[in-house]
């Protein structure tokens, strides 16, 4: 039966499916964060107040799931077997110029210290994943200001990987691996206009790469 009640617990067990609470589902879904609270549930007088058909389908669409997915919330089915839900991830985020700070990484590159943000992917990674974020425009057009890279430490790295570097100064950049051999690595600048770089092995505190980016 589709009630009042019904709906709202689908929201509710819609939002929990993929690990966000209602404010945070409504914010997915680019709506005011208020949007679902439970106070939004009732007007002044007690009458029960429904979710409008506009952000049903914003929330539907911000989850990547169906309208069949959502009314079988409503009436209490299981989900599908052959349907699983999208899963997200809460990963560690610096930007780039507090990644060149010290304290933030261990020896091999994996995330360390205190100081992180928390950032909600919409999607799965490995528990030493972490996030940077873009700040400026040395990567354009391939990344701009303010994108959300997800670096994996320990992935295979292979020629022509989009990776990060941080050297034993304290430098942080995103570049294209050209070449790597036991004397050091050659990069290929994202953007045209930055140059290319050549490092030492001795100069290259570690490397990563970009298994991600939200653009």
């Amino acid at each position: 039966m589709l009630s009042h009640d019904r709906v709202w617990a689908a929201i509710d067990a819609l939002a929990e499916r993929h690990s966000l609470s209602a404010s945070g589902l409504a914010k997915r879904a680019g709506l005011d964060s208020t949007a679902f609270n439970k106070s939004k549930r009732a007007s002044a007088d007690g009458r029960p107040r429904w979710p409008s058909t506009e952000s049903l389908a914003k929330v539907i669409e911000a989850t990547n799931s169906s309208l069949d997915e959502f009314l079988g919330l409503v009436e209490g089915r299981r989900p599908k077997e052959d349907r699983p839900a999208a899963q997200s991830s809460r990963v560690p985020l610096l930007g780039f110029a507090q990644a060149g700070a010290g304290g933030f990484f261990d020896d091999a590159g994996f995330p360390a210290g205190q100081g992180w943000d928390l950032i909600e992917l919409p999607t799965r990674t490995t528990e030493n994943a972490y996030a940077l974020q873009v700040q400026g425009d040395s990567m354009l057009p391939l990344y701009r200001n303010g994108d959300v890279l997800i670096v994996e430490p320990g992935a295979t790295i292979r020629r022509g990987d989009r990776v990060v570097v941080k050297t034993h100064s304290g430098e942080v950049m995103a570049k294209v691996l050209a070449r790597r051999n036991a004397d050091g690595i050659e990069l290929v600048s994202i953007n045209p206009e930055h140059p290319d770089r050549s490092l030492s092995i001795d100069e290259v505190d570690w490397l990563a790469r970009i298994v991600w980016a939200s653009q």
